[in-house]
């Protein structure tokens, strides 16, 4: 029954005016209907499925596709929820805005239910979620069945979903509901589809406010709140594995090779890695300030800074003007010589 109870994605895709986009704006607020009458979890599953259902036969306008969703939760709150939490026609229609008559919502009421040729029954994740359950140690654990309602609950926002199996779907949620709240692994729930998991497990991280703000109440132990702090920590986890970029080396004081105590023209220090080419050498500065030590010192002090001695002058000059001294006469001796053939 599971398998003849399934709606036609492909079926939906070909409708004319409904789109995939409005589908979370219907869950929403079925949601919030199915939370205002206080009807059972099966009973919305069991809604979404009819609706689902419904979208696979019939081609169903963009105005009517509200409507569409009220019936569907109609006729599956008779279905199998109480009789006096059955919503009363008038409520729904409050709850539409009034964008609907009265006789509106019993017409689309019998031609949904011709439609599926009154099959209604079908078996919700709710309902394989007990059995599941059963089987558990954690029977008594209420966090861990609230926390498995509230994946399932956000599968029904999200295409993907809409063609997998209840059997399927309550196995992975409840396998992810036992990894995040720290659960020891068991295997009395059969093959759990680990790609459904994963895809369970992406859309965790937005949530729609409207169902977040259900399970945050204290009755479903405030498992969105739960969730959300689960997410925090696994990103503050993930951040701190992330290696910061490493600086480049640079030493921090010169070697000992270039310590002494010489006065020297001061060398910028250069990294263990240098571009390539030749390093411009470095200008001997010149002046008065750096020149010897004047008299101003006394006793040994010093009223300025230590200076750097000048850079000793070449002697190659000199050499050369005394060899033409020696080699050409000067001026003088001509004219002592022109004195001595006078007289």
């Amino acid at each position: 029954m599971e398998e003849t109870t399934m709606p036609d994605v492909a079926s939906i895709e070909i409708q004319q005016e409904i789109q995939w986009f409005m589908r979370p704006y219907l869950i929403d607020f079925l949601i919030e209907a199915h939370s205002a009458f206080q009807l059972l979890p099966e009973t919305l599953h069991l809604a979404v499925n009819l609706l689902d259902r419904y979208c696979s036969r019939r081609v169903v306008y963009k105005r009517h596709y509200q409507l569409v969703g009220c019936a569907a939760l109609l006729i599956a709150a008779k279905y199998g929820d109480k009789k006096e939490r059955v919503p009363m026609i008038r409520e729904l229609k409050s709850m539409c805005c009034s964008l609907y008559d009265e006789e509106m919502f019993t017409q689309m009421e019998w031609h949904v239910l011709n439609t599926l040729e009154w099959m209604i029954g079908h078996p919700t994740v709710d309902s394989w979620l007990q059995l599941a359950l059963l089987e558990g140690p954690e029977y008594d654990d209420m966090t861990v069945e609230h926390l498995s309602w509230y994946i399932c609950e956000m599968a029904l926002y999200h295409k993907e979903f809409v063609s997998i199996k209840p059997s399927a779907m309550a196995r992975a949620s409840l396998a992810l509901s036992r990894d995040i709240l720290g659960c020891p692994e068991i295997d009395t729930y059969g093959q759990v589809d680990s790609e459904l998991m994963l895809s369970l497990s992406r859309q965790l991280n937005q949530p729609s406010s409207v169902l977040a703000r259900k399970y945050a109440s204290p009755h479903l132990s405030r498992v969105s709140e739960v969730l959300r702090r689960f997410l925090l920590q696994q990103a503050a986890m993930s951040q701190c594995h992330v290696t910061p970029p490493t600086p480049p080396a640079e030493p921090s004081a010169m070697p000992k090779s270039m310590q002494h105590d010489v006065y020297s023209t001061p060398q910028k220090v250069y990294g263990q890695h240098v571009i390539n080419g030749y390093l411009t050498p470095p200008i001997t500065p010149e002046g008065e300030y750096f020149g010897a030590v004047t008299s101003n010192e006394v006793k040994g002090y010093q009223t300025s800074a230590p200076r750097c001695p000048i850079t000793p002058t070449p002697q190659a000059q000199m050499q050369f003007s005394q060899q033409q001294q020696s080699q050409f006469p000067t001026q003088q001796t001509y004219q002592s010589q022109d004195v001595v053939m006078q007289q």
